[in-house]
């Protein structure tokens, strides 16, 4: 018992004592922790000496998240705000279309769409919003092309006076027919609230409707 006697100086060991950061996630987020894990074609139990899937799983959403559109399309000399569609204006018509008005400069990116490819069908993404254990459905997080002013944004979509950015956005549901997505903005600290700050869960369907 003698042995696990309580130095007299105890307050002063203590405060001697350095204790490393903690590794708890302490940033806030309306996104759940699954939407951020990407998707890998690893067994859940692998042989000795091979990488653990839970290992590979945490390399690839660290190199995901270091990954950022914007800087990956400006790097090829792309301009994200002139991928949009503008009215017709022929003062603003560069020397290629003014000989050719028929066809314009860019064509839609719908074009050159291909999901063969994709991990996840669009069912997957929005399920990534489902936790354990709860009935509500948070948002997935993703990146938009979306216009700096919402108000013009949304009266007149195809205004040369619009500012297109890629925007930090939460991800609420997929329309099927169209092929859209329907996300919202996040605010400044990263999370995904409606008018009165409440998190939007379900599509934002509250059950009075």
């Amino acid at each position: 018992v003698t042995t696990f006697k309580v130095p007299e100086d105890f307050g002063k060991v203590l405060d001697m004592q350095v204790i490393g950061p903690t590794t708890e996630n302490l940033v806030k987020s309306d996104f759940p922790v699954q939407s951020f894990k990407p998707k890998v074609q690893i067994p859940f139990q692998g042989l000795p000496g091979q990488c653990p899937r839970k290992i590979e799983v945490e390399r690839r959403r660290r190199l995901y998240l270091s990954f950022d559109i914007a800087q990956l399309i400006a790097s090829k000399g792309i301009d994200s705000n002139q991928l949009m569609p503008r009215h017709h204006d022929p003062d603003s018509m560069s020397n290629i279309e003014k000989k050719d008005p028929v066809f314009p400069l860019y064509l839609p990116l719908k074009i050159f769409d291909n999901n063969e490819y994709d991990c996840r069908t669009p069912e997957e993404w929005i399920s990534l919003g489902l936790e354990p254990g709860s009935q509500d459905r948070k948002p997935v997080p993703g990146k938009a092309l979306l216009p700096t002013d919402d108000v013009l944004g949304h009266e007149d979509p195809k205004s040369h006076k619009l500012i297109y950015k890629w925007i930090d956005v939460g991800v609420l549901d997929y329309d099927k027919e169209t092929e859209l997505y329907l996300v919202h903005k996040t605010d400044k600290n990263g999370l995904v609230r409606d008018e009165e700050g409440r998190p939007i869960l379900n599509r934002g369907i509250t059950p009075e409707g």
